[in-house]
């Protein structure tokens, strides 16, 4: 199946996509494709890394008439092949992650299904099968240290040896670093367990965010003076360390400002549900149902119990006065 959406605004907000990148959610023979040019990985957070990559293959596919391709998979192969214990929790929901993947530049993304009999599939298997077969690559690009097929026993080098058996190119990959840290997906995620958004938006090159549909609450900021939108959350994504930060909000097409707790509400009636409950600056509208993204900048202060309301309301006040400043001081 083959997804192609029209654009109506491929701008500011998230939800408006793809102008021109083709979503392949499985293959088939019928499935054609131009003299690919191919990377492959799950590509979680789309990291500046990544986006180098990327970037690079977009390049040379133009140039050379050709088109670019990603090859992904969904769900994520951790997921698959440890379904009560694999622990992970995605930068990116799907969505999030094709946006930017489209931002990029890319011709196609295909989501490859992943289950656990493609898991079974030796590295030569699916180099026959998928990529030359099916696909019909022209090149690949990789990094050294990937690898892949049946418990990941295909390495750079044998990827090498099939391109000469099969025809086709293969191009080696670098690690992109910050300093002297190489960045990864999971380094980005051990970032936002410690609540350093800070650091994990420098290795996405762009802010952390979250999206959902805001939804109903217990309603108590209404009656403090600080009205909150409860965003639902996607249960596969990871969440920055329990706390408040200052954050920009986008509803529709207008950009706001404002101040988010993630956490249990251990003032009200702490549950082990994590909750994410957004103050946005300077607003009154009703806007459940509406779909909003949240962008994270700093991490103000952890999650406190309070012995009242009234000293919840001393502590909110003081934390939108300081979302302001540090938000006031980045745009400057």
């Amino acid at each position: 199946m083959i997804l192609k959406r029209g654009c109506n605004d491929c701008g500011l907000f998230l939800f408006h996509y793809f102008c021109s990148m083709r979503v392949i959610r499985s293959l088939s023979s019928d499935t054609i494709f131009n003299q690919p040019i191919l990377t492959l990985g799950t590509y979680d957070g789309v990291h500046i890394g990544h986006q180098a990559i990327l970037e690079k293959l977009v390049k040379r596919a133009k140039a050379a008439g050709k088109e670019s391709v990603l090859f992904t998979f969904h769900p994520h192969p951790r997921m698959v092949l440890n379904p009560e214990s694999h622990g992970v929790k995605l930068i990116d929901t799907i969505e999030e992650k094709l946006v930017k993947l489209e931002a990029l530049g890319l011709d196609t993304v295909i989501l490859f299904p992943f289950t656990k009999e493609f898991s079974l599939l030796s590295a030569e298997e699916f180099v026959k099968q998928i990529l030359v077969d099916t696909i019909h690559i022209s090149e690949i690009h990789i990094g050294y240290d990937h690898h892949f097929g049946k418990n990941r026993e295909g390495s750079f080098t044998e990827l090498v040896d099939l391109g000469k058996q099969f025809g086709f190119e293969v191009h080696e990959t670098s690690a992109i670093t910050v300093g002297e840290t190489a960045i990864s997906s999971t380094k980005i995620r051990n970032a936002l367990l410690e609540g350093n958004t800070t650091l994990a938006s420098a290795f996405l090159g762009k802010p952390y965010s979250i999206t959902g549909e805001v939804i109903h609450g217990n309603k108590l900021g209404r009656t403090i003076g600080f009205p909150t939108a409860n965003i639902q959350l996607d249960q596969d994504k990871i969440l920055p360390n329990l706390g408040v930060y200052a954050v920009k909000v986008f509803i529709k097409d207008q950009l706001f400002q404002g101040v988010l707790n993630i956490g249990k509400k251990p003032t009200v009636k702490q549950t082990e549900t994590i909750s994410a409950e957004v103050f946005i600056f300077d607003f009154d509208q009703d806007i459940y149902g509406e779909t909003i993204k949240v962008d994270f900048y700093t991490y103000l202060r952890g999650e406190q119990r309070f012995d009242s309301v009234n000293s919840l309301k001393l502590q909110l006040s003081k934390d939108a006065e300081m979302a302001r400043t540090v938000l006031l001081d980045l745009a400057n």
